[in-house]
């Protein structure tokens, strides 16, 4: 990770995410704005590979997340790192294509763990978020969300169905690992084939998915 921008309109919060992102990536240059419109004149004059956004505060809100994800180039991804998991905030920045959610609320080590996870392959996303967004697709869909599944289905192993309905669950790579007595790698190369199969790319989906074939209930 060679440069991060860090979207924040509060001074403190602002200092706290660099903190994060520091430890997370020592060698990064780390970038600044207090507004979605600086954030986007900012990825137009240099390369950067993550976007660590806020939406709370921002006189844009939920839009301004959107125009930041809009603005990045293509390979970079943005995670949200915020106060609060609620509606207004968590799914709009999820179907504008925030590739992880975070509380802030967690401890610093926690943050720096989810972050750097991204270079395994695991989408950082709070175990709470994740429990939040299976509920919700859950209660939005009622019984249409579960169906049987057919045939056509992409087959997942006994192994891979493990690792899912505990990933959907919000469990972390380390915490599958020790669960499973598998290594922290193989548990992430299990999950990268399990994205594979089932043509998704963040936990979100794969929380969907899990419980699309029976293997999680809220």
């Amino acid at each position: 990770m060679k440069c991060v921008l860090i979207v924040e309109a509060e001074a403190e919060a602002e200092a706290g995410l660099s903190l994060v992102a520091d430890q997370a990536f020592p060698v990064a240059q780390l970038r600044h704005a207090q507004a979605a419109a600086e954030a986007v004149r900012l990825l137009g004059e240099q390369r950067v590979e993550l976007a660590l956004i806020d939406p709370h505060g921002l006189d844009e809100g939920g839009q301004g997340v959107a125009q930041v994800i809009q603005a990045l180039p293509p390979g970079a991804v943005a995670v949200i790192v915020t106060g609060t998991d609620e509606d207004e905030y968590l799914f709009p920045a999820l179907r504008a294509g925030a590739f992880g959610y975070l509380l802030r609320d967690q401890p610093v080590d926690d943050l720096v763990a989810a972050l750097q996870g991204m270079v395994q392959g695991e989408p950082p996303l709070s175990p709470s978020v994740a429990r939040r967004v299976l509920r919700f697709f859950a209660e939005d869909a009622g019984a249409a969300l579960l169906p049987s599944p057919s045939p056509d289905d992409v087959a997942l192993n006994a192994r891979e169905s493990e690792i899912l309905q505990r990933v959907a669950k919000g469990f972390t790579l380390p915490e599958i690992a020790g669960q499973l007595g598998l290594s922290r790698h193989t548990v992430a190369d299990y999950v990268k084939q399990i994205y594979r199969k089932l043509n998704v790319s963040s936990r979100a989906e794969a929380a969907l998915e899990a419980a699309r074939r029976g293997l999680v209930r809220p």
